[in-house]
């Protein structure tokens, strides 16, 4: 019989010892990955378990013996046997999980003999062979038993030793000695060696250092899990009754493509696994855990999913300890409405909406808000929030870009277009911009200008209160142009981060954002999505579509416009391409690269600006290659 894992035999078990100074996270971080692998990982549990001297240390005061009454030779003869004792212990799982591991037991005892003897780290490094000399044999033997990870906050003693007293409500002096000697003896572990895996937890949130902690372990065993959420986004709805979370939820599931998930379901199904009856009795930071469990099973089983809502936030300690634990892989939505809107919108009666309001304000939802990331006002019609959820959503997929720029002589312009550009920007970039970004688009960006056949594309970044001093200035400059045609499209900021923009336009951020289209100008620090390769190519297919009609419209006139026939011809070409990966700016080169790749004479592409029966042949063709990939089309 054949194993699980693709090989002749089982894997051998392996033991992972998890270390660092107080206050890293080991124990969260074993507890997250223990959970999450179920009957494939054990813990080992705390070292007291493995000595029954620990008993009569613990009743007497375990603070006061360790560093005041227990010889140091007892100190380190109790935490030795209880290493190796832990390490002897049997155990069936894969893959068990240890709190500390032997390297910790050389840096807690000569950080505990620097204190209480008052040694340099380097005396006391020489103190602690001395101690555990002993049972150097088997300590060597054991240590090269156990894959040793150690988790610091960063690579600074000082720092670090500062982040981990931070987290403790109260600190003796000794112990503030303790966890300085303590940092200095793990970061000469480390240098020497002695941790082969390694994570500095800086200001990280929990599950982005268990998906560190996945990917370096991942290789010892298949059963430990290769990533936890990672890139996943989650946006956490909140709010009171009827206040709007059922209608976000499915709103980012048919808009943005967010696997839709209720809170109550991850629980309980978390839950079960773990065994436990009643999770709604557990305190915040596990119900947290649970649901960031469930969360990570779910994904892991739907690898394509990038992001996810879930709803409704009930409890304000354990969305709190949520943040927490997802840091910005998590947005906390809370829809807000009056009461007024509420009573309205509910289908039971104002006393059913006044009745769930009040077991939600006990478990503490209306707390959420003062948390929340986002709260987003929804008494009036839907457009203003589904707007707000939009940013939301493409805030985390689309990437924040800052334009570089070049000089309006870089495009290769006709002289008089360029003093037209120079003039326009000197006119709205003074002390107080009129605008925040001015590109050329078209050909007149590509260095594919043609007078008498191309036009002046430009798009503006700028406010709307911008807008008539703007009208004046183009109007006074409109002579400089020369008849050449101008076609100015303004976007606010705000439109652009919420991606409420035509799919050409979203084009062209998509452009500016790879820096394939460098603006004239942009104002100092700004910022503008960039919207991916992936929503680029889809929302293209309705220019398409509108590309395809356009093209038989043409035809059906006694004289079409040869120009905009050419145009939309090539348009449609542009978007076949990109449907193949091919991003070709230039209408000739579009148009060349589709009829090749379609086996067709490609000569007429020169001739078709000019010539009616050109353009038409070449319409036809662009057009048949359209509509030949539509289902059960004929010729």
């Amino acid at each position: 019989m054949s194993s699980p894992h693709n090989s002749d035999t089982y894997p051998l078990p392996v033991s992972v010892a998890f270390s660092g100074p107080d206050n890293t996270g080991k124990t969260k971080q074993i507890g997250i990955l223990a959970r999450r692998m179920g009957p494939a990982a054990t813990s080992a549990g705390p070292l007291d378990h493995y000595d029954p001297r620990w008993a009569a240390i613990k009743a007497g005061g375990m603070a006061r013996w360790w560093f005041e009454t227990g010889p140091v030779e007892e100190v380190a003869d109790i935490l030795a046997t209880s290493y190796l004792e832990r390490f002897r212990h049997p155990f069936s799982a894969p893959v068990r999980l240890l709190d500390r591991g032997f390297p910790m037991l050389e840096a807690s005892v000569a950080a505990t003999v620097a204190v209480r003897e008052d040694l340099d780290p380097s005396q006391a490094a020489d103190r602690v062979r001395l101690l555990l000399a002993p049972y150097e044999t088997d300590l060597r033997a054991a240590e090269e038993g156990e894959h040793a990870l150690v988790l610091l906050h960063c690579d600074d003693p000082e720092e670090g030793t500062r982040r981990s007293l931070a987290h403790e409500v109260t600190v003796t002096d000794i112990y503030a000695a303790y966890q300085r000697h303590l940092h200095e003896q793990i970061n000469r572990l480390v240098d020497e060696g002695r941790f082969p895996m390694s994570i500095r937890i800086g200001d990280r949130p929990t599950v982005a250092i268990q998906d560190e902690v996945r990917r370096l372990l991942a290789p010892l065993h298949p059963d430990v899990p290769g990533r936890a959420l990672a890139g996943v986004h989650v946006i956490a709805l909140g709010g009171m009754s009827e206040s709007g979370k059922s209608t976000a939820g499915e709103y980012l599931r048919t808009q943005h493509g967010h696997a839709r998930l209720k809170i109550g379901y991850l629980i309980e199904e978390a839950a079960g696994r773990a065994g436990i009856h009643d999770p709604y009795c557990l305190g915040p930071v596990v119900q947290a855990e649970l649901i960031v469990d469930a969360l990570d099973r779910f994904c892991q089983a739907h690898h394509f999913l990038d992001s996810v809502s879930i709803e409704s936030l009930h409890d304000c300690d354990s969305t709190a300890e949520l943040a927490r634990m997802l840091g910005p892989q998590l947005t906390i939505a809370y829809p807000d409405a009056s009461e007024a809107t509420r009573t309205r919108r509910g289908t039971s009666g104002a006393q059913d909406v006044a009745d769930r309001d009040v077991a939600k304000s006990g478990r503490g939802a209306d707390k959420i808000v003062s948390i929340a990331h986002e709260v987003i006002g929804n008494d009036g019609p839907r457009l203003e929030p589904e707007r707000r959820l939009d940013r939301i959503a493409l805030d985390r997929r689309w990437s924040q870009h800052q334009p570089s720029t070049m000089p309006v002589n870089a495009l290769g312009l006709p002289v008089h277009l360029e003093s037209y550009l120079a003039e326009f920007l000197d006119r709205t970039t003074g002390l107080r911009p009129l605008i925040d970004l001015l590109a050329v688009t078209g050909s007149g960006a590509r260095g594919k200008y043609q007078h008498g056949w191309s036009d002046l594309d430009v798009l503006v970044v700028a406010d709307t209160s911008s807008l008539d001093e703007m009208r004046q200035i183009l109007a006074d400059l409109e002579a400089e142009l020369g008849g050449v045609k101008q076609g100015m499209t303004v976007l606010t900021r705000a439109e652009c981060r919420a991606g409420a923009v035509t799919s050409r336009l979203l084009h062209v951020l998509a452009l500016i954002g790879s820096g394939a289209l460098v603006p004239l100008w942009s104002t100092p620090g700004l910022t503008l999505p960039a919207p991916d390769a992936a929503t680029d190519v889809a929302v293209s297919l309705r220019d398409g579509i509108h590309a395809a009609i356009e093209i038989r419209r043409q035809l059906l006139k006694g004289a079409p416009d040869l120009r905009g026939l050419y145009k939309v011809t090539a348009l449609l070409a542009k978007i076949q391409l990109r449907f193949s990966g091919i991003e070709c700016p230039s209408d000739s080169d579009a148009l060349t690269v589709l009829l090749d790749a379609k086996r067709q004479d490609t000569s007429m592409v020169t001739t078709a600006r000019a010539e009616r029966p050109a353009a038409e042949v070449l319409a036809r063709l662009v057009l048949q290659a359209w509509l030949d990939t539509l289902p059960g089309q004929t010729r």
